[in-house]
């Protein structure tokens, strides 16, 4: 009986001492990815210079109408048949190959439809596991072979550890395509409300600023493209719309015309947002207070259709049979010697991203 005892003691301490090393195993690989991680992590400086692919000679001029479009294209894996575990879903990697590849020909074949002067484009992946390693920036840069293009990198991590599967691999950016010339490309930096350790392994805001000659005069046309924190407890939002504002008043200024759009993840306070109630509460957007901005500015955003759904619930299953959660967080901030002659949210019903697009027809003053 002494015996027995001693033998299932002694099994219970190899249990425990294996549990202990398995522990630690852990431990030491958890650190060393950790280590890895903030050595690679991506930091860039507050201002850096962009390549311009594909310049043209063709300068904007006032008093001509100009079209625009903006559009956070979801990386092409944002469809209707995906829901998104950061938004309350159970999905991590939301398209296989096959949807990856429709989803893009939808995009292509809507951005080519629409042919806007400027378009500017959110969530465009470069090199990614959750969109197959797809270069998605070059293959639109072949739909708009005539246009002069920049990316600015918001997302670059080697290996994103969580969930369960692991989101892996992410070199993302927001994109800018313009028919006229561009002067300068450039990335300006904006403030990361994260800290070590979620900071290394999470998004890099920042504006893409594209400068365009104005034929017969000294001034620019600003153009700011942006995708504006979303996961943070509104402190981050507001802290990047504030400098965003800083950067617009010095173009305001100089007398340039500015226009600043994307992705804001947050409604303008002076739209009325009463057709599209909080109905879950997995993300609620914020809000951007028109006094904030000033008098300087139009803030624009056009109500008749959501420009973004939620991703709690797979939207498809839900289509026309039950409510379901839609936000205005897309739209355009345009400086007053700008005259804006449409707006208009292109319904697309989200069948190839989570956002639809955004349109803008203006004039230089």
């Amino acid at each position: 009986m002494v015996k027995q005892n001693k033998k299932k003691k002694n099994i219970f301490l190899r249990i425990i001492k294996a549990l202990i090393i398995i522990i630690i195993c852990l431990a030491l690989l958890f650190a060393c990815l950790l280590a890895y991680l903030s050595i690679t992590e991506y930091k860039p400086d507050d201002v850096v210079k962009l390549k311009v692919d594909r310049n043209s000679s063709e300068e904007i001029s006032r008093g001509k109408e100009i079209s625009m479009m903006t559009w956070n294209i979801g990386y092409g894996s944002l469809g209707d048949n995906a829901d998104f575990f950061m938004d309350g879903g159970k999905m991590v990697n939301t398209a296989t190959k096959e949807r990856l590849a429709e989803n893009l020909k939808d995009i292509k074949d809507n951005i080519k439809n629409e042919d806007a002067d400027i378009t500017f484009l959110q969530e465009i992946d470069v090199n990614s596991y959750r969109s197959h390693h797809t270069d998605e920036y070059s293959l639109i840069k072949k739909t708009l072979d005539d246009r002069a293009s920049s990316l600015a990198y918001n997302f670059k991590v080697k290996f994103i550890p969580y969930p369960l599967p692991p989101i892996g691999k992410v070199e993302s950016g927001i994109s800018t395509f313009s028919r006229y010339k561009v002067d300068s490309a450039e990335r300006v930096k904006l403030p990361t409300p994260f800290k070590w350790p979620v900071r290394v392994a999470n998004l890099k805001r920042c504006l893409l600023v594209n400068r365009l000659p104005v034929a017969g005069t000294d001034k620019e046309l600003v153009l700011i493209n942006l995708h504006l924190e979303a996961f943070d407890d509104g402190s981050g939002k507001a802290e990047q719309t504030k400098k965003l504002k800083e950067y617009m008043d010095r173009e305001v200024e100089k007398g340039n015309y500015v226009i600043a759009s994307g992705d804001f993840n947050q409604t303008f306070s002076n739209v009325d947002t009463s057709m599209y109630p909080v109905i879950w509460d997995s993300w609620v957007a914020g809000t951007i207070d028109e006094k904030d901005i000033g008098d300087d500015y139009q803030l624009l955003m056009d109500n008749s259709a959501p420009s973004c759904r939620s991703n709690h619930k797979v939207y498809r299953d839900y289509r026309g049979k039950e409510p379901y959660q839609f936000f205005l967080i897309d739209g355009y901030i345009v400086s007053n010697n700008i005259k804006v002659s449409s707006l208009k949210t292109k319904d697309l019903d989200f069948k190839a991203s989570d956002h639809n697009p955004v349109l803008l027809k203006f004039t230089l003053e």
